[in-house]
């Protein structure tokens, strides 16, 4: 008696060591995420053509010309594994009239930054890396 996963394509059973060696690449797709204390965005100023890079703190706050950037979670892998940085991020817009207005909400992918940056007539915004440390102090509620 043989014990194993039924393979379709070769039409015959695979043996326990070629199902655990499956199972060990299946999980490798899987890898945990890291979640990060900090998100690195750059934006850059359509008129002045200045490109900036700036740290923000998950849930903190931060002002990039007329833009409010807030990182609510930044994701990475494992050094091991193919990165997927990703980071969810709210994005205010300051009106000229001094009201805030919400511009973006949703994912941005650092291997992707065309897919999801945040497209305003005057700045762009799309995410960089995240980090587990910043040269940046933390806010002072931490």
């Amino acid at each position: 008696m043989t014990f194993g996963i039924f393979s379709a394509t070769a039409g015959r059973r695979l043996l326990p060591a070629a199902c655990l060696a499956l199972a060990a690449l299946a999980g490798s797709a899987h890898a945990a995420r890291i979640e990060n204390p900090v998100a690195v965005f750059s934006g850059i100023d359509k008129i002045t053509g200045r490109i900036t890079n700036f740290d923000v703190y998950i849930g903190e706050t931060v002002q990039f010309g007329a833009l409010q950037v807030t990182p609510r979670v930044c994701y990475s892998r494992d050094e091991t594994e193919a990165q997927k940085v990703t980071t969810f991020v709210e994005v205010d817009e300051i009106t000229l009239d001094r009201k805030i207005r919400r511009i973006f909400t949703g994912w941005m992918f650092a291997d992707s930054p065309g897919l999801n940056a945040v497209e305003h007539p005057v700045y762009d915004v799309w995410l960089i890396e995240c980090k587990a440390k910043s040269d940046v102090p933390p806010p002072e509620n931490e």
